[in-house]
């Protein structure tokens, strides 16, 4: 990818903001890997930016193509529904993008083996 290129994480959001904590530890990851790109994190609920906010701001940096990377486990309601709706109004908040939407993260095999390993093998304590 190029710098008009952006990955985003579209993740849930939740009121507390520690909980965002794992996805932007993720998104340096993201970035680390892919140093040609902007990777950028976007909240369906309860925090900000949202999608259309920051596919508006990818486009004013002169992002031509965003790749959604929904951090789902499952294509729930929050994906069949919210999501298209979110999708419509960061086309509408970018038109000169182009926009490629992955499958949920919870669909990849490569997410769910390393989740079992992780099931597997994560150190525990004991109360």
């Amino acid at each position: 990818m190029s710098r008009g290129e952006a990955i985003v994480l579209f993740v849930h959001g939740a009121r507390d903001a520690r909980w965002a904590e794992p996805f932007l530890r993720l998104r340096e990851r993201v970035a680390a890997k892919a140093p040609q790109s902007i990777v950028e994190i976007a909240f369906l609920d309860h925090m900000s930016p949202n999608l259309a906010k920051v596919a508006r701001q990818l486009s004013e940096r002169g992002v031509t193509h965003i790749r959604v990377v929904p951090m789902f486990f499952g294509r729930g309601g929050h994906l069949r529904d919210d999501f298209p709706q979110q999708l419509d109004a960061a086309c509408a908040a970018a038109p000169g993008v182009a926009f490629e939407v992955t499958e949920a993260a919870g669909e990849s095999d490569a997410v769910l083996e390393a989740l079992a390993a992780f099931a597997l093998d994560a150190p525990g304590s004991s109360k």
